[in-house]
């Protein structure tokens, strides 16, 4: 049997990665910076799935636990994530999405060099880009140091994979959603108020820059190709994308008509939520990625349906 080491099992790409990875035989351990809170929202639901307490930041604690764990494949979802906050504490997010990278490839690279890892990388390592799509071959630049830390991350991978010859591959991911994505990111946020405006708990929306556009997929099929990744012949990077882009404007609409109601008459756009620096247009080139034989299972459309459906149950519900 197979054993697969998640870390970051308790968000929302580590769940889609439990679930797969179940289907497919495998044997999870999953890490969490808090396993008592991890083992009460998952262990329940999954009785064969162990559940440790990681802190990316130490390094002994990282080596212990691929000792102990003796996976085939190792799942690195931990990171800070690229909401507003990281701006108040830049040094800990650096650590951990840039660092921890490192630290586990050093690990690999001590305890068995045929382990194999795959890193999320982000679409926001492209940060101002002049052109779309983006490829693999596109120059990066990051906007934000969330961009930056995972760029660094990012780039620790394709040193430990030619100098080392680690199976190590980065899946640069693009926007990936889902109802399991939390609350502080826009995608969520725009479908649970919108809920909640049906439901009369709200009465308005206020979000930033709606021109900016993003290539939103679903975050189960980010989670497969990361896992067919692992499954190919040769360790390379790869664009995890749906190949087209679309406004923060146009994800409103459809979340709002979903519900029978129109947007503009709820949405409020203010400058306050805007970035200071933001990557405006991100759209991938998943070319390589077909090349593998993945293909995305939910259209745009079916993917908002979903987030707002499933955010209306859980409100009307309560």
């Amino acid at each position: 049997m197979k054993k697969a080491l998640v870390i970051g099992v308790t968000g929302q790409d580590g769940r889609y990665a439990l679930n797969l990875l179940s289907k497919e035989g495998y044997r999870v351990v999953g890490t969490s910076r808090d396993s008592i809170k991890a083992i009460n929202q998952l262990c329940l639901k999954n009785p064969n799935l162990e559940i440790l307490e990681w802190d990316l930041r130490n390094e002994v604690q990282i080596r212990e636990i691929i000792q102990r764990v003796k996976p085939s494949e190792i799942y690195n979802f931990a990171a800070y994530s690229s909401g507003e906050k990281m701006y108040e504490n830049p040094v800990d997010l650096t650590v951990i999405n840039g660092l921890g990278v490192t630290k586990i490839l050093d690990a690999i690279k001590e305890i068995d060099p045929k382990i194999r890892f795959v890193q999320a990388s982000s679409s926001e390592m492209f940060g101002l880009v002049a052109s779309k799509p983006q490829n693999e071959l596109t120059p990066f630049n990051p906007r934000s140091p969330y961009g930056a830390a995972k760029l660094y991350g990012h780039n620790m991978v394709n040193v430990y994979r030619e100098r080392y010859h680690l199976f190590a591959c980065s899946a640069i991911l693009f926007n990936h959603e889902s109802p399991h994505r939390g609350i502080n990111f826009v995608t969520r946020k725009i479908t649970h108020t919108a809920a909640k405006i049906k439901l009369g708990l709200a009465d308005k929306l206020v979000l930033g820059n709606l021109e900016i556009q993003r290539d939103w997929i679903f975050a189960g099929d980010a989670v497969r190709a990361m896992w067919m990744m692992l499954q190919a012949p040769h360790a390379t990077d790869y664009i995890v994308s749906g190949g087209v882009s679309h406004s923060v404007r146009e994800f409103c609409a459809l979340a709002f008509s979903r519900l029978g109601m129109n947007y503009e008459d709820y949405v409020v756009s203010s400058p306050e939520f805007f970035r200071p620096a933001e990557s405006i247009n991100l759209e991938g080139d998943p070319s390589k990625l077909h090349a593998i034989g993945w293909s995305k299972s939910k259209s745009f459309n079916e993917l908002v349906y979903s987030m707002v459906d499933n955010d209306y149950i859980l409100l009307n519900n309560k």
